[in-house]
């Protein structure tokens, strides 16, 4: 109901009136902690005022439109590489005007160079590499909107690790890799503060691959297909999750050019 009063930009008394219900009732309900809930009637005529689903109102599913069918709290989203690029930026569209926050499997598909796509995609069929190819060029755009906020949290391993050419880079030509670093280095600066890049230490924390699209859903990725979350209660934990590694983050977002030009120096 939080969610609710603050999209309808009402106050309490305001949004109690408009349901007819008590407002000192309708504060123990929103009180942090609180385990009261409104009667059922109260919330069926919440939920008939305002168009939303009582499952919404009561933090069982994100999303907030009345469906005939339940949206699944979890479930799977298998994908190809071509098709997954599709889900994401339909997921993105859907999510304009949140946050959104994720931890990427390498590196953030906005700051990946051609080269390096063409590197870590070589495998896949040519529908694919466009696929992929489109995905980094629309996620630079969205990034660039004005509206635009976005959060990436990853390991700064993974970021010394391409400038030495180890592990995951070893087979890469020096050159393609600076010029990696040099692109991470431009747009990190250039998008900031809409584009935030917090670097953590791997050694000390860990995460799996996953994407917070806002209160909507999550998107945790697992290979050739997602492991998709639409429970509330279950994205706030991700989101939880994350606060986390940005609260123990190494090198916070306005430092992170910086870090990345030492990280040229160790380039071999």
């Amino acid at each position: 109901m939080a969610l609710l009063l603050a999209r309808k930009g009402f106050n309490l008394s305001q949004f109690a009136e408009s349901v007819g219900i008590d407002r000192s009732a309708l504060s123990q309900f929103l009180a942090p902690g609180s385990t009261r809930l409104p009667r059922a009637e109260t919330l069926c005529t919440i939920a008939r005022t305002y168009g939303v689903s009582v499952d919404w109102l009561m933090g069982l599913i994100a999303n907030d439109e009345v469906a005939s069918e339940a949206v699944p709290m979890i479930e799977i989203e298998r994908v190809t590489e071509a098709s997954a690029s599709v889900k994401l930026a339909k997921w993105h569209r859907e999510a304009m005007g949140y946050k959104i926050r994720y931890v990427p499997t390498t590196l953030p598909d906005l700051l990946r160079t051609d080269e390096i796509g063409s590197y870590e995609f070589g495998d896949f069929t040519k529908i694919e590499r466009e696929a992929k190819e489109r995905q980094m060029h629309d996620q630079l755009s969205y990034s660039r909107r004005p509206e635009t906020d976005m959060e990436v949290c990853m390991p700064f391993q993974s970021i010394e690790q391409l400038a030495k050419g180890e592990g995951n880079w070893s087979q890469v030509p020096r050159h393609i890799r600076k010029d990696q670093m040099e692109h991470m280095i431009i747009l990190t600066e250039e998008l900031y503060p809409t584009f935030r890049l917090f670097l953590f230490d791997a050694r000390k924390h860990y995460s799996a691959a996953y994407t917070l699209f806002g209160p909507l859903r999550a998107a945790i990725y697992i290979g050739n297909m997602y492991l998709m979350v639409n429970s509330v209660e279950h994205i706030r934990a991700l989101t939880g999750h994350f606060d986390g590694l940005i609260r123990s983050a190494d090198v916070a977002p306005d430092k992170v050019a910086s870090r990345l030009i030492e990280y040229m120096d160790n380039l071999r």
